[in-house]
């Protein structure tokens, strides 16, 4: 039989190519850069949660790329996790590009090392090299490749280096054969999982041993023999019962094993000169997500994002205003020597072209200032320490932490945020994030509240103090609207969306250089 999990009807005639790695280490510009296509990069963990897919050519040949949500592991808890597995497990993919985050490495072999027990066609791609070396982390890859058994490729997916190699590296293995590594687990779970061998591939084997029921229902569907592996997979786990081991201390035992091999594996391959490199983050970090200084530093910070956005939204604004007003002139000067009627000169020049000249003059200046701040604050890393602080308040109202994300993505555009809301497994705590999404004010918003706050609130101040007034008063909208969605968000739990929230970990990237 196949070495995959489930069967496919057709495959595609190009070369399939999956790219798969944990959160946040890089494979959607690494997608981008491949494909030539624009798929949304941002700092933080869980931003792809669907697949996407692209093309790219290498001598002559077509390859399709697809571009997988991020993972920490195989064994599935999320909907993009479970994603992920399905793809690598159908057998759709010809090769498996796992990117790695070369900074550190360690933790991301545990994804690499389950991958591998399922398919040897398979590439691992050091991705952020650039930052390795500023934290003097250097990695011997042609060790690294001797011990896993795959070709191992070094790639800055953001400065395009080592593309090519990576291409070349993911052609060759689709043809060679492989003699990946595999993780020696103990002899009574390795006596079980040959005990399983004759009926379902080894990956299939330690799904089935640690107890993955969606997994073992899927597996029975798609086996040849499945009453056959039902038995064997009963007869595994009466001896290991027989030796005192039962269900939870097998997949303590299994995961165990993984992790004992990666560290075996980094302390072989990995190198690291400074061993406090992560020093100046955890300073930065113990002043951001302080419960002290946590939520007043961020509220300070977006003071000074709104102040920053009214006060250079000014003089452009003035600009354009001075613009449409001359070019209005010009076209009244023509209205009148082409003798136009008033039924049609009033209606374009005092409506629609007035309108759209206010619109456009008010709107887009804050537009093109906010929108720029805000990919920097997601850039830099700074975006998941917002969740960070807000989670406790959204725990408390019932309601999923990373509602925090799209809640910020809500002050840009109120659809990007509902959009967003996808990121939410619970469909509960999805749903109650869309319903509440428009309580903060998008960026379409901001000009009318900065107009108010400037004409009736800071109209009577000069230079810096109106434009200071003007922004904390903006401040107060914000936090009046972030109150109101935990407020709706704790009534819509205690009421017609009954439920407790469930828990999410949110791994904090490591501050960047925007880009």
């Amino acid at each position: 039989m196949k070495n995959s999990l489930f069967s496919t009807n057709a495959l595609p005639k190009q070369r399939v190519v999956a790219l798969a790695g944990n959160p946040n280490v890089g494979k959607s510009t690494l997608f981008n850069r491949l494909t030539g296509l624009r798929q949304h990069t941002g700092n933080w963990p869980g931003k792809t949660v669907a697949g996407a897919r692209g093309f790219y050519h290498h001598r002559g040949q077509r390859f399709c790329l697809v571009d997988l949500p991020g993972t920490y592991s195989l064994s599935a808890s999320s909907p993009e996790e479970e994603i992920t597995r399905e793809f690598i497990c159908s057998g759709v993919a010809n090769a498996v590009v796992i990117v790695a985050d070369a900074t550190c490495l360690e933790r991301n072999l545990n994804l690499v090392l389950q991958i591998l027990e399922h398919t040897s066609k398979a590439v691992l791609c050091l991705n952020l090299m650039d930052e390795a070396k500023r934290k003097k982390i250097a990695i011997d890859c042609a060790r690294l490749e001797l011990l896993l058994g795959i070709p191992v490729a070094v790639t800055d997916a953001r400065s395009r280096r080592g593309i090519d190699g990576l291409i070349g590296k993911t052609a060759a293995v689709i043809k060679a054969q492989n003699a990946a590594f595999q993780v020696m687990y103990s002899p009574p779970l390795e006596e079980a999982i040959a005990t399983l061998r004759p009926f379902c591939s080894r990956f299939a084997a330690v799904r089935l041993l640690e107890g993955d029921e969606t997994l073992k229902s899927r597996i029975m569907q798609n086996a040849p023999s499945a009453d056959a592996l039902l038995r064997a997979l009963t007869l595994a786990e009466t001896r290991l019962q027989e030796l005192g081991i039962g269900l939870e201390e097998a997949r303590i035992s299994l995961c165990e094993a993984r992790i004992k091999a990666a560290e075996e594996i980094a302390v072989q391959a990995v190198r690291t000169e400074n061993k406090d490199h992560n020093r100046r983050d955890r300073r930065i970090d113990a002043l951001l997500t302080s419960q002290k200084t946590g939520i007043p530093l961020m509220m300070l910070f977006f003071a000074f994002i709104f102040w920053l956005t009214i006060s250079g939204a000014n003089y452009p604004s003035a600009l354009l205003s001075s613009f449409f007003a001359w070019g209005g002139q010009k076209l009244e000067m023509l209205a009148l020597s082409l003798r136009a009627p008033d039924w049609l000169r009033a209606p374009l020049l005092d409506g629609v072209y007035r309108t759209l000249a206010w619109v456009v003059s008010v709107m887009l200046p804050p537009m093109a200032i906010f929108f720029p701040l805000f990919t920097f604050i997601e850039d830099l890393g700074y975006l998941p320490r917002i969740a960070f602080n807000l989670d406790n308040y959204f725990r408390r109202a019932h309601a999923h932490g990373k509602q925090a994300l799209t809640m910020c993505m809500g002050f840009g555009c109120n659809a990007a945020g509902v959009v967003g809301c996808r990121i939410i497994d619970s469909p509960r705590e999805r749903l109650i994030a869309i319903l509440t999404n428009n309580f903060v004010p998008c960026n379409g918003r901001f000009p009318a509240l900065i107009s108010i706050s400037a004409m009736f609130i800071a109209g009577g101040a000069l230079g810096f103090g109106a434009s200071f007034l003007a922004a904390l008063t903006v401040l107060c909208a914000v936090v009046l609207g972030v109150a109101a969605t935990l407020l709706v968000s704790r009534w819509l739990s205690a009421t017609v969306l009954k439920g407790l929230p469930s828990g999410f970990v949110l791994e904090m990237p490591p501050y960047r250089r925007p880009q």
